[in-house]
């Protein structure tokens, strides 16, 4: 009841600054992160193998609007994998390999030279973690979120600065996702905005909390993209 709350609360701001908002917008991005990667269980004894560092592309996509009340759109995606270094016959210690992925609705709070957006999610977690050699454990979850974004751009320069995050939670998961970046737009036209961006992102993912199975997930470092606004 409160995320409804919220979500109302959302739309009401977001009526009074759709004037500006006369166009239907497409933004979409690519990012290549190179993070390292942690993977532990709380509750076992024995020493934990670190993961190796490793690498991936993320993409985003949104669709915004000027209806009023009505949401934006925005989905997120990124496939997180990493091995340890220790192995037997050429099997990783531990191994991970999972597709991370958010489903949002949002609204357009600001959208001037200091930009705000905020709103309601999903988050979907699925695939596997291999931990001591031993047989898969599957990952499934899907987990409501919360969802802020705010920016400001240096007027004349092509710069912008931008801050993300996500925060979700449901019975036994806890995932929080944030991000900041600098971009430099190298196109600025009536029909596109290009530009190159550079930033960095921590993501922390907790699965079946306070359980003999608990396992916490944590990737963090830096990322360079690509981002366009039609």
């Amino acid at each position: 009841m409160k995320a409804l709350n919220l979500l109302y609360a959302l739309a009401g701001l977001a009526a009074v600054h759709t004037a500006h908002a006369d166009v239907i917008g497409l933004k979409g991005s690519v990012d290549f992160w190179s993070y390292s990667a942690d993977l532990s269980h709380p509750h076992e004894a024995q020493p934990q193998s670190q993961l190796g560092d490793d690498h991936g592309l993320s993409f985003s996509a949104a669709l915004e609007h000027p209806v009023p009340l009505l949401p934006n759109i925005k989905i997120k995606h990124a496939r997180l994998q990493a091995d340890s270094d220790e192995s037997a016959s050429g099997t990783p210690r531990n191994q991970l390999d999972l597709n991370y992925s958010d489903f949002i609705l949002y609204y357009e709070l600001l959208d001037n030279i200091i930009n705000a957006d905020a709103g309601l999610g999903l988050k979907r977690l699925e695939g596997d973690i291999r931990h001591n050699y031993a047989a898969a454990q599957d990952v499934s979850a899907s987990i409501p979120m919360l969802y802020a974004q705010a920016g400001v751009k240096l007027p004349f320069t092509g710069l912008s600065a931008n801050a993300e995050v996500s925060v979700a939670g449901l019975d036994d998961e806890r995932v929080t996702d944030a991000q900041a970046e600098l971009k430099y737009n190298f196109i600025d036209s009536a029909l596109v905005d290009a530009g190159a961006k550079l930033g960095y992102r921590i993501l922390d993912i907790q699965l079946e909390q306070d359980s003999s199975r608990e396992t916490k997930l944590k990737f963090k470092g830096p990322y360079i993209g690509l981002e366009a606004h039609f």
